[in-house]
């Protein structure tokens, strides 16, 4: 029964560091879009500051649709990083829930593990009571006195 325990917690600790492992990964991919955005915004307001005909300038008609091409792709990419990042943020707090009952999972099996190893030791010291209670009245039966009895004669002066 310890063995298959054991083989319990092994298996149940193995899935928490898993578990913890993911969700570090997680959090890392959660800062690395939160930055990657934060320069994708910055990118396009400084792109779009550089408007041709920005400031009354001139720019033909071809620069002004490439400007503006740009810009849409500019705001899918934006949009697109916007759904990662909210997919990923989405994933963390479920990943510590995951992290949590896995961590309650080893608690309980390490508990139940100690409550068996304790049993088994109070098994063990009930046994060698009775054992050592039997042993005393064969002793007794046998003509031989228990070492206390000798303690107990008065001590001359």
């Amino acid at each position: 029964m310890t063995q298959a325990l054991q083989t319990l917690l092994e298996h149940a600790e193995h899935a928490r560091d898993a578990a913890q492992a993911a969700l570090l990964q997680a959090e890392d991919a959660v800062r690395s879009l939160r930055q990657q955005a934060q320069q994708l915004h910055g990118y396009r307001d400084e792109y779009a500051g550089r408007h041709p005909a920005l400031g009354g300038r001139s720019a033909t008609v071809e620069l002004l649709r490439c400007h503006s091409a740009f810009m849409q792709r500019l705001e899918q990419a934006v949009a697109q990083l916007q759904l990662q990042l909210h997919a990923a943020e989405t994933r963390v707090p479920m990943l510590r829930a995951e992290l949590l009952a896995l961590e309650l999972r080893v608690a309980s099996v390490a508990r139940l593990q100690a409550r068996r190893g304790a049993a088994a030791q109070l098994l063990v010291q009930r046994q060698e009571q009775r054992r050592s209670d039997d042993a005393h009245p064969r002793r007794r039966r046998e003509g031989q006195a228990p070492g206390w009895a000798l303690e107990t004669q008065p001590a001359v002066l």
